[in-house]
């Protein structure tokens, strides 16, 4: 949520670590003006001195504009607070939903006047109609236009208000929702609003920037149970053959983690696991599968990422079986995995339940940005099987990702990690993000040593869990873990796009005996700064001595004491540089 940015204890201008931050602050004279207040809080100077400063404060001006984010547009006057989601559906063979959505929201700027909700407009027999919009119970004006529904805000509203709108809807979800058979020929309901699909059938800031608790509270036939985020508060039988159930989610979340599964379900409380209740939830047909693909890696990985990371965010962890999705998604507290993977015996546990600590609990702020959330599971899915399987399973891992990331350079070039203002949301995932990302996390553990990374890791989610970050987040609370500045290492890993080559040679000096070992950087464009292992093997089968360089011109001439000739010299015997495989031989 915005306050959580920005206001959690500290002065408005002014983040953890001493970086200065300009909040809602548009142009060009404003910043200047708030620069200038730092300057002389700080120094004590007058004007004049400041003067002399001028290019320091022109790169302070300019840097701001320069930022990289997505195009969805902001509403900094208004925070979501709590929506409370009363559906009906699955009560007739109609795919029709009926909808009371109350949002709760927090006025943080005076003199607003307005704000909006994303709700897809209805077309062609799909999307939803607003019937009528409530505050304070009274009725009040609305318009709802191109998936935008607009809400006039109370007169005279102030700062630190809260203002409560309820909407009455119904509607066919295009998307978002999905209301078919699963394999079985059941009747079901499924939610996957990822990336920004849950304004299809939710009224809501459908933007990852904005978080918000919530509920569900659901009325189906009694044939079918519910899941959903959160505790499950209440189950009651209704009047005309109607079951009314109400799950709760206390803790704050963006509102792609929204979720909500009607089917005909098996469910399993597997265990208590660090105080969380985890469960499995299954179509009947597929109970044994179900149960098997769920809850070995489910419990062993819950546990791991506890104890390595820091305590589980959320009141549960429920792995469910999903119709019509592909894959698995990271609802938070309910995750979704497709059927078919289910019936066979299989499914990304480990992945998805990573993505509770990493795009669940600390979620990106900007779109740009998701690889904070991908990046992070995929690469704490091989961190989860350097534990359990070993170090040549996980290096294993990384040369496969190595392999995805070198054959898609060929598919997408100029293509970096971080997007470049995301402006079509079809195009927010690619494997870039998960793979170079993940090795991104890789090597920045490679530069800075393994204690201090998973130091860092955990300080970073203690400071940002339940809120949002951005890569300069993390990259800071890294740099004061590590004592490094890593400014350089994030911008040609995440920012910039390829990868290094190298070619070189190695030779035995008898005279000097010395080992010495030239290197080419002959990508295009700069070089980049490699802190390269180079293994010195003195005799065959034997481990290597490993020497590090800080590799980053061109070319490079290297040369390492051996009083015997080696049997071989390798580069990067540990994998720990995302390259293309080099051309390295003896001279």
């Amino acid at each position: 949520m915005l306050r959580s940015i920005f206001f959690r204890s500290r002065p408005p201008l002014l983040r953890e670590g001493g970086d200065y931050a300009f909040p809602n602050i548009q142009s060009r004279f404003q910043r200047l003006r708030a620069i200038w207040t730092i300057l002389r809080a700080v120094s004590g100077d007058t004007i004049d001195d400041h003067m002399r400063r001028i290019p320091i404060l022109l790169i302070l001006i300019i840097a701001p504009i320069a930022a990289l984010t997505d195009t969805y547009p902001r509403q900094p006057g208004v925070d979501a607070i709590h929506y409370i989601f009363r559906l009906s559906l699955l009560t007739t063979d109609a795919n029709e939903i009926q909808g009371e959505a109350t949002v709760n929201l927090r006025v943080v700027t005076d003199g607003l006047r307005e704000m909006f909700l994303d709700l897809t407009s209805a077309a062609d027999g799909k999307g939803m109609t607003v019937v009528g919009v409530t505050s304070n119970g009274q009725e009040v004006a609305f318009t709802h236009q191109s998936n935008r529904l607009k809400l006039p805000m109370p007169a005279g509203v102030k700062s630190g208000q809260d203002v409560s709108f309820t909407i009455r809807y119904h509607g066919i979800p295009a998307e978002g929702l999905r209301l078919i058979p699963n394999i079985h020929g059941d009747r079901t309901a499924f939610s996957e609003n990822w990336p920004n699909r849950a304004r299809q059938w939710l009224p809501m800031v459908d933007h990852p920037y904005d978080k918000a608790t919530g509920e569900f509270i659901i009325t189906t036939l009694p044939v079918y149970q519910v899941v959903a985020n959160g505790l499950l508060i209440e189950q009651r039988d209704l009047p005309g053959g109607l079951r009314l159930t109400h799950w709760k989610q206390s803790v704050p979340i963006s509102s792609w983690l929204y979720a909500l599964g009607v089917a005909r379900f098996a469910m399993h409380n597997v265990a208590m696991v660090k105080n969380v209740q985890l469960q499995s939830w299954v179509f009947p047909q597929d109970r044994e599968k179900g149960y098997e693909a769920f809850e070995f890696h489910g419990r062993r990985s819950l546990e791991f990422f506890s104890e390595r990371i820091g305590p589980y965010a959320y009141e549960k962890l429920a792995n469910v079986e999903a119709a019509g999705l592909n894959g698995a998604t990271e609802h938070a507290s309910s995750i979704f995995y497709g059927e078919r993977g289910v019936t066979q015996g299989r499914g990304a546990v480990v992945h998805e339940t990573a993505h509770q600590w990493f795009g669940n609990a600390v979620t990106e702020s900007d779109w740009d940005d998701v690889w904070l959330s991908e990046g992070f599971a995929t690469y704490f899915n091989l961190l989860y099987t350097e534990q359990f399987d070993g170090r040549d399973a996980f290096v294993d891992g990384l040369k496969r990702s190595r392999t995805q990331i070198l054959q898609l350079e060929q598919r997408m070039p100029n293509t970096p990690v971080i997007h470049r203002n995301l402006d079509d949301m079809r195009n927010v995932l690619n494997q870039f993000v998960y793979q170079k990302g993940g090795w991104t996390l890789h090597m920045l553990r490679g530069l800075i040593g393994t204690e201090t990374f998973w130091n860092g890791i955990r300080d970073y989610y203690q400071r940002y869990q339940n809120q949002n970050v951005s890569t300069d987040d993390f990259r800071r609370v890294m740099e004061q873990k590590s004592g490094k500045e890593l400014g350089w290492f994030f911008e040609q890993w995440l920012k910039r796009s390829g990868e290094p080559k190298l070619t070189g040679s190695w030779n035995y000096n008898s005279t000097a005996k010395k080992v010495e070992v030239e290197l080419t950087q002959s990508q295009a464009g700069d070089p980049y700064r490699l802190l390269l292992g180079i293994g010195i093997f003195q005799t065959t089968g034997a481990l290597p001595r490993v020497e590090t360089v800080d590799f980053n011109g061109r070319r490079g001439t290297f040369s390492f004491d051996a009083d015997t000739p080696p049997a071989d010299v390798v580069l990067d015997p540990g994998t720990w540089v995302l390259m293309e495989p080099a051309q390295f031989s003896k001279k």
